[in-house]
């Protein structure tokens, strides 16, 4: 009962914030309500804040105890939906895919990959030494089993 109307005011907040969308959202047997979100342009404590209250100040709590706790998705919380690459394009990331791990920029997504390059050394074609050259691949969404953005600081 509690799940499903959270996920209704839930919906509804979401739809007046289109360039919002949920990562996560769990009920807890003990009626604590988690939500994680995430956004197009990012997610502000203003986004997180009006999305709480959508919820809070449409259930009862004489009707029933709970808490709720809305977060945004963590800079370094692996992405979990094909939408959150977009707004990480130009920024390097890390890619777990079966039994590979790439490091690269993210220069492109579409409806069913990404593209990442880097710089690697090579040895030369010819004669000895290495040289470095301009990597580029496409991996498809079915195929990354992790991919985090890295931190500079």
């Amino acid at each position: 009962m509690l799940k499903e109307k959270v996920e209704s005011l839930l919906s509804k907040a979401l739809e007046e914030r289109p360039s919002l969308f949920l990562i996560d959202f769990t009920v807890g047997g003990d009626n604590t309500i988690k939500v994680v979100l995430d956004g197009d342009k990012g997610v502000s404590l203003q986004d997180c804040m009006d999305v709480s209250r959508a919820i809070e100040h449409n259930l009862d709590r004489e009707e029933e105890d709970f808490s709720l706790e809305v977060a945004s998705a963590g800079a370094a919380s692996p992405m979990r939906l094909p939408r959150q690459y977009a707004k990480n394009i130009g920024r390097q990331l890390k890619v777990h895919t079966n039994g590979h791990e790439l490091e690269g920029t993210l220069v492109e997504t579409s409806e069913n990959s990404i593209t990442l390059e880097w710089k690697a050394r090579e040895p030369k074609p010819n004669g000895k030494g290495k040289v470095t050259v301009q990597k580029k691949q496409e991996i498809a969404f079915s195929d990354i089993q992790e991919a985090k953005v890295i931190l500079k600081f």
